[in-house]
């Protein structure tokens, strides 16, 4: 069992408070120039009902018509987040596992909510990929991001099908899935996998983080266990309409093409770090997600340097499995990129001075 001390509750919007709220973003994986006028106008459409208490039915039933699922197999959260907390505290379980590096969230919550945790860490020489053989037998609990926060991994479906088992549950974080062309790999509205609990937020893909907005996906025991945790009307009116809106055929159409110009502006991004090897760069590939993650000598230096030359990158030895030497990286747009690598030469060349 692992238990090195991280800080699991350091997450990339630090980088960007006080005084890095000038800085160019690139340590936040919220999609930049989002959220889209259209949906702030629906949202903003429902503040005329504010008066009434949140009616989340149909929101949820929008939801499930997304995924081919009925309305008793979702579950509307204060994104994710909220459904990591839920799960921590509605299941009875003894030995939950979690699969680092990922987002550090599951694992925080489990120990608040006085879980032992113990650690699987997936290893740079595999690529970080899953070996279902690494998870133990008995773990009743196991908790996996895909793609993987913050490595970039896309683990193969199939793979993760394989840690199901009678008496566990197995959460699969799907956040970043519909940055994904295709959603290839996707878990979501698979009802044939025992003990599946899928993951979903909306607010990467639509700049909503402030609005807080997710949904889970399991068998309706599971969730009415969840639904038992949760406060009465945790969604808000203005998170229900958006999930409503970001769930329809014009958003998802919208969210499909997005996910193919992440796709080509990771690659711009991918390929100019690749100028960097010679001084020792090297970049997690194949990178599915919309950031990467690299590991270069006196990444604390340079990540120091970039925020003097206005970029925010973000810092890697918070995440179980990694250490000093990691940075992630949002994918932004190739002007933007452009700039960034720019900084990154100047703040490489600082740090060898």
């Amino acid at each position: 069992m692992h238990t090195e001390a991280h800080d699991l509750r350091h997450h990339g919007d630090a980088e960007v408070r006080d005084d890095g709220s000038a800085l160019v973003d690139l340590a936040v994986n919220v999609r930049a120039d989002t959220p889209p006028a259209w949906l702030r106008e629906r949202i903003a459409a429902s503040l005329g009902s504010l008066a009434a208490y949140p009616d989340g039915r149909a929101a949820r039933a929008a939801v499930a018509v997304r995924h081919g699922l009925p309305s008793e197999r979702v579950l509307l959260t204060a994104g994710a987040a909220e459904a990591f907390v839920l799960l921590a505290r509605a299941l009875k379980v003894s030995r939950p596992v979690v699969v680092h590096p990922q987002f550090t969230e599951p694992e925080a919550a489990l120990r608040d909510a006085g879980h032992s945790v113990d650690r699987v860490l997936l290893r740079e020489e595999d690529g970080f990929r899953l070996d279902p053989a690494a998870v133990p037998e008995d773990a009743d609990l196991v908790v996996i991001g895909n793609p993987t926060n913050p490595t970039s991994v896309l683990h193969p479906a199939a793979s993760i099908a394989e840690l199901a088992r009678p008496g566990r549950t197995l959460v699969v974080d799907e956040a970043f899935m519909d940055a994904v062309p295709g959603e290839r790999e996707a878990l979501a509205g698979r009802t044939d996998v025992p003990g599946l609990v899928v993951l979903r937020s909306l607010t990467k893909t639509w700049g909503l983080a402030g609005l807080r907005i997710g949904y889970v996906l399991a068998a309706p025991d599971t969730i009415a266990d969840l639904e038992r945790a949760q406060p009465l009307w945790p969604v808000s009116t203005p998170a229900l309409a958006a999930a409503e809106t970001c769930v329809a055929p014009q958003a998802l159409a919208e969210a499909a093409h997005a996910a193919h110009r992440i796709a080509a502006d990771r690659a711009h991004l991918v390929a100019g770090l690749g100028g960097f090897a010679s001084a020792g760069l090297r970049v997690v590939e194949p990178a599915e997600g919309p950031f990467v993650l690299v590991r270069l000598p006196r990444a604390a230096a340079v990540r120091h340097h970039l925020r003097e030359l206005g970029f925010a990158v973000r810092r890697g030895d918070t995440f179980p499995g990694l250490g000093e030497e990691w940075l992630r990286l949002a994918v932004r747009d190739r002007a933007t990129v452009s700039r960034f690598l720019e900084a990154l030469d100047q703040a490489m060349a600082l740090t060898r001075r």
